[in-house]
């Protein structure tokens, strides 16, 4: 692997796939557009045809995923929207839909009590709406506490749903802590997230020569900035996200913020 050519030898940026976990292995991805969402590659590459696309914009929450970072001894899961996650910016991460969650023949409790409560309609809404009472859930149990109906509504509240009605998905929310508790993999994926951490700083490039550089301390950023001031700064991708979706822009070099702790 070689150092990003940049005129700093500050950054620590290597060049190398982008790698992270997704159904209990390390993925790797080369080849893959900088400006590739994690939404396309799931449904297009990572034969994850659950998470659907409904806005590309980052309103409705049909495409909403957990995305997983290692703490302490375990894993800090985030709801996000996968529409608007660019694909360096899930590198050390790891990634569950709404495919990883049955364990065995059984459902996940948010599936069932969705099941139970005739929370879906059309169902298009359904995955994003399962995985955010997925956080809910292990969030809860690891607290040993119940979320009220107003806190549910307030978790479900990136996420839209057009024909059912929140009612019964408000029912399946508190259903779901009565079904039979069931655990997760978190101990597994925090072992592969341990050997990701030892990858370098990413520096990766596509097939069309667009490049991403992802530092990882604040004078990594500062000198990444100061050398290339023609890149585009990638952070949240609140706005990025929509030129990539709407606008079709082309990004031909991006420094993502997103490995930088502070």
């Amino acid at each position: 692997m070689s150092q990003v050519n940049t005129p700093s030898d500050k950054t620590g940026c290597i060049e190398r796939p982008i790698r992270f976990v997704h159904r209990g292995r390390i993925t790797e991805v080369r080849g893959a557009d900088t400006t590739c969402t994690l939404l396309d590659w799931l449904r297009n590459e990572g034969g994850a045809t659950g998470t659907k696309e409904g806005c590309g914009e980052g309103d409705c929450g049909a495409c909403t995923v957990l995305v997983g970072e290692r703490e302490g001894q375990g894993v800090r899961w985030t709801t996000v929207n996968a529409c608007l996650q660019l694909m360096p910016m899930v590198d050390g991460k790891a990634i569950r839909t709404v495919e990883d969650l049955k364990q065995g023949g059984a459902l996940h409790p948010a599936q069932q009590a969705m099941v139970d409560c005739h929370g879906s309609q059309c169902g298009f809404c359904t995955p994003g709406i399962v995985m955010t009472l997925t956080h809910v859930y292990e969030r809860e149990r690891a607290c040993g506490s119940t979320p009220t109906r107003q806190q549910l509504a307030d978790d479900l509240a990136g996420n839209l749903c057009r024909c059912t009605g929140y009612r019964p998905i408000l029912d399946a929310g508190q259903r779901m802590f009565t079904l039979p508790a069931v655990g997760n993999d978190d101990a597994a994926t925090a072992g592969l997230l341990e050997e990701l951490a030892q990858d370098p700083p990413l520096a990766y490039t596509d097939a069309q020569g667009a490049r991403c550089c992802a530092p990882r301390s604040l004078a990594s950023l500062a000198a990444l900035v100061e050398s290339l001031p023609e890149a585009r700064l990638l952070a949240g991708c609140t706005d990025i996200g929509l030129w990539v979706n709407k606008q079709h822009k082309a990004l031909p070099l991006l420094i993502s913020t997103t490995a930088v702790p502070e």
